[in-house]
């Protein structure tokens, strides 16, 4: 099998294997014991590698990166638990169990063929060697020369590369472990004195707001972008007339399809946080995260607004949160909309009643998670009267009369339209709750934490995210006027574009920080 689902197609299975060819030599010498013993081994390995070729192909899909072994088996129960909001705890049982009874039988059935094949080499050994001998000056010969069958190389080595791919990552990941801990001890802002942080700040409430799966090709791409731009266009000109600008370029994500925590963890951080070991080196650490600047700093109080979070979340420390208000804090009595707990609107505006509205001894730093874009896109939420919100209900009618998940996950085409639609609707939500809530005071940062799947971004796609600072004091983008950044919400395609953990360092350097590093 190929290791993408796009390579998928006959050609590859009429290739020559030559781990066949050496298994066939190997256990047409050796006694009948031994050589049944290795023939089952050997068809468990194979069925092993090909529920990891699964996978890889899976994750390159979903993810666009290969299945870690180490750390990636976590992550299934995120799927399961996906699956069930998108299609019912029926449908995902059903399906859980099916994949259970389809792997040990792929086990079983791969035991059981190699040792039958290994019985059939040994009753007729003479023609079997002269065969295998036969296939090997085949192999070699079509290796050497190259010859390929529909444009694929008919001599095979897929097997060996997948164990070799698999052994390696296992080894770096190990080794990542160790150097990326000590990475983590470095801060150039770590010892930095409370206040000397950001001092151009003072005084603002601050709002770093996460967009789900807000990534480049909703603005680039020619089914999603027409929609998503002319929103971008309408919203920039809507908050001008209110008295905002905004200033918008590219962040590079350490993330692609999903884990949007490594997208949060990495442009917070200032490292580059791209796989689960990373996350939780990180969040095990003293290093300082953006949003902790602010409570360190000692003149903000600190609060998160993540509708997305469902349980215990530790995290609050590193990301220094005086509150979290979860999904079950915002009082939300509507339906959900497949994996998102509750409407970007709904969510903004229980943010105003809750925290921005509210008098306080200091000013705030906010942290808002948006989740109404996150897959699968189907229902989506649609905007109502601000004053109409009450306790959610008014959305029951709007997500019974939206997509059904199934129907967008089955239609590729779909998939695009509507995430594009979901994109253009977090947008609005969140500008328009800037246009009718914001003050003079008030400093809006938004960005996507990473690109959607590759089903809808594309096989090819990059791992860029827009990113936008909007103020109504000048002098905000003022200090951010050498980045290049372009004006207005869309950033130009030639807008600069920086590594995601680089903004946390250059966004404290603007805003008058002063480094002090601390080492470990």
């Amino acid at each position: 099998m190929p290791a993408t689902i796009v390579d998928l197609g006959p050609a590859k299975f009429f290739r020559l294997p030559g781990e066949a060819i050496v298994g066939a030599a190997i256990l047409l010498a050796l006694p009948r014991k031994p050589r049944v013993v290795l023939a089952a081994a050997s068809g468990v390995a194979l069925a092993a590698l090909t529920v990891l070729n699964w996978l890889d192909m899976g994750f390159k899909q979903y993810l666009g990166r290969t299945f870690n072994l180490v750390l990636d088996w976590s992550l299934l129960g995120d799927a399961q638990s996906y699956l069930e909001d998108s299609l019912g705890r029926t449908a995902t049982l059903a399906a859980t169990a099916g994949v259970i009874v389809l792997v040990l039988l792929l086990f079983t059935a791969s035991a059981y063929a190699v040792v039958r094949l290994s019985n059939v080499l040994a009753r007729h050994s003479a023609t079997a060697t002269r065969g295998t001998l036969i296939a090997g000056v085949v192999w070699i010969t079509c290796s050497s020369f190259g010859v390929q069958l529909a444009g694929v190389p008919l001599a095979a080595d897929s097997a060996a590369v997948t164990l070799q791919s698999q052994t390696e990552r296992v080894s770096d990941t190990l080794k990542d472990e160790a150097e990326f801990r000590k990475v983590a001890k470095v801060d150039a802002f770590g010892a930095t004195p409370p206040d000397q942080l950001v001092p151009d700040l003072r005084g603002k409430d601050m709002i770093f707001t996460f967009i789900e799966s807000y990534g480049r090709s909703a603005i680039e791409d020619p089914i999603m972008a027409p929609g998503v731009d002319k929103t971008l266009a309408v919203r920039t000109e809507a908050l001008k007339k209110a008295g905002y600008h905004a200033k918008s370029g590219w962040l590079t994500s350490a993330t692609y399809g999903g884990s949007s925590w490594l997208g949060h963890s990495t442009s917070l951080s200032g490292l580059w946080v791209s796989n689960q070991q990373r996350y939780r080196t990180v969040m095990a650490s003293d290093h300082l995260s953006l949003t902790k600047v602010f409570k360190k700093s000692g003149a903000w109080n600190t609060v998160g607004v993540m509708p997305g979070v469902q349980k215990a979340w530790p995290e609050q420390s590193f990301f220094g949160l005086d509150k979290v208000y979860n999904a079950f804090e915002l009082g939300y009595k509507g339906p959900k909309f497949s994996w998102s707990t509750m409407p970007d609107q709904y969510t903004l505006e229980q943010f105003q009643q809750r925290v921005h509205g509210k008098k306080h001894d200091k000013p705030m730093m906010s942290e808002v998670i948006l989740t109404s874009s996150h897959q699968p896109w189907g229902p989506i939420p649609k905007m109502v009267g601000w004053d109409e919100l009450g306790d959610g209900s008014i959305f029951k009618g709007i997500e019974a009369a939206g997509n059904k998940p199934a129907d967008v996950i089955a239609d590729t085409t779909k998939s695009r339209q509507e995430y594009g639609k979901s994109i253009q609707y977090s947008v609005t939500a969140l500008t328009e709750w800037l246009e009718r809530y914001g003050t003079k005071d008030t400093v809006l940062v938004f960005l996507g934490d990473h690109q959607p799947i590759a089903r809808v971004s594309g096989n090819h796609a990059s791992r860029d995210v827009p990113i936008s600072i909007v103020a109504k004091d000048p002098k905000v983008l003022d200090k951010i006027g050498d980045w290049g950044w372009s004006d207005g919400l869309r950033p130009a395609h030639d807008a600069p574009v920086w590594k995601m953990n680089l903004f946390r360092d250059r966004f404290l350097t603007a805003y008058g920080s002063t480094p002090h590093p601390k080492k470990g």
